[in-house]
């Protein structure tokens, strides 16, 4: 496991929980924040917004921070009404099948929950898909 002292540990540490409690998953340093991946595929990144900075997570979430995101991958209507849905939610628009939310506040943990697994299964190989059935914890 990766420590990354820019992702404030009340984020990290519950979102390491639900990632690296579903299949086969692993932890790495991205090349900003924290990733987990399955079967070498990026399924849940966090990280910090700050003084804009990385730019293009800065427009997507509309914030120069400071602001911790998440990006996962969704698909069809999930993605739709994610992306369009407004803060905290927002489309990372590099990816066509990418959403993103700021975690601020009180955080819903069972919304994050539902993300990062439905992100999980859209990446992961059909036999570890099949094995979840509803998020970790």
């Amino acid at each position: 496991m990766t420590e990354n002292t820019d992702v404030p540990p009340e984020i990290l540490t519950p979102l390491r929980s639900l990632c690296l409690g579903l299949p086969e998953t692993y932890e790495e340093e991205g090349w900003v924040g924290v990733r987990w991946l399955v079967a070498t595929r990026t399924f849940a990144h966090v990280l910090v917004i700050d003084a804009g900075w990385p730019p293009a997570y800065a427009r997507a979430a509309g914030t120069d921070g400071p602001a911790t995101v998440l990006t996962c991958r969704s698909s069809g209507p999930e993605l739709d009404a994610l992306g369009s849905s407004g803060p905290p939610w927002f489309r990372a628009r590099w990816g066509r099948d990418m959403v993103g939310l700021v975690l601020e506040g009180a955080v819903d943990w069972d919304d994050v929950a539902e993300l990062v697994t439905e992100s999980y299964r859209f990446l992961a190989p059909q036999r570890l898909a099949a094995q979840v059935t509803r998020p970790p914890g």
